[in-house]
């Protein structure tokens, strides 16, 4: 699943080529992609909007358009590509994006989870899905007196916590694992027993591995690119995520279900206190 340092990759490829772009029509090959509005008033609010930023919020993309934000969450593998117009589609293209230079922008997902909102500007500062988010990673708000207020009655796993999209955005399941290893945390602590010390770590160490990922493109495990089709390099820089040694002690990494995800982590590195 893309992730934001997944995400972020893909914006600032989509801004080198998209910006001031308009979009002269669509073509929605597969309905359920788009969430809201109708597919109808989708077609027609959308036409003729010219492409005039491209930001991120967590996951999000959020294209800026003269009167609305196009938002589109890639969920487990949706990628956008570039084609000719007259170039044949591809059974995993679903929506097209016709722009004014002769090239379509279309979006590709193979498990269709991918989903698209249009909202008005004026809508947006108050729309549910963006307020419901928790706070960017470089955020100054993120201070460990944030971090115990939001975890204080969380007795889940510290692991499920900060895969919690509401506290602080864009951790996905590897960026966790990497986080928890290099703060040597254990991932099934108690949210709410962190000490300050192990929260400051998972602060700084949560910038840390997120700048490094952004800096190498992302991460590929399986199916993940970007939206050039370009490979991140960041899963060579994975210390314990899909790994069967510890980089530190060489001991033996384990892998474990923490609510139901794989979960790696080193038991002498990262030993439950």
């Amino acid at each position: 699943m893309p992730e934001l340092p997944e995400v972020e990759t893909v914006k600032e490829a989509l801004k080198k080529d998209l910006l001031n772009k308009k979009i002269i029509d669509i073509n929605i090959y597969y309905e359920k992609i788009i969430d809201y509005p109708s597919i109808d008033e989708f077609k027609k609010e959308i036409k003729n909007q010219t492409i005039n930023n491209i930001t991120r919020r967590g996951k999000w993309l959020m294209f800026e358009l003269d009167n609305h934000y196009l938002l589109s969450h890639l969920r487990m593998e949706g990628k956008y590509f570039f084609r000719n117009v007259n170039d044949e589609v591809n059974k995993h293209e679903h929506i097209s994006f016709i722009l004014d230079n002769n090239q379509e922008l279309r979006y590709h997902d193979t498990r269709k989870f991918g989903r698209m909102y249009l909202i008005k500007k004026e809508q947006i500062e108050t729309y549910e899905l963006l307020n419901e988010l928790g706070l960017e990673p470089w955020d100054n708000n993120l201070t460990i007196t944030y971090m115990k207020e939001k975890y204080k009655k969380k007795t889940l796993p510290i692991k499920t916590a900060l895969l919690d999209q509401s506290i602080i955005v864009g951790i996905g399941n590897i960026y966790a694992d990497e986080i928890l290893f290099l703060s040597k945390i254990n991932p099934l602590k108690k949210a709410n027993k962190l000490t300050n010390k192990e929260l400051q770590s998972i602060i700084d160490n949560t910038k840390k591995v997120l700048e490094k990922a952004i800096a190498l493109g992302g991460t590929t495990i399986r199916s993940y690119t970007s939206r050039e089709g370009v490979h991140g390099r960041f899963q060579n820089e994975l210390k314990v995520h899909s790994k069967e040694k510890c980089p530190n002690c060489n001991n033996d990494i384990k892998k474990i279900k923490v609510n139901g995800r794989g979960t790696y982590y080193c038991p002498k590195c990262q030993k439950k206190r």
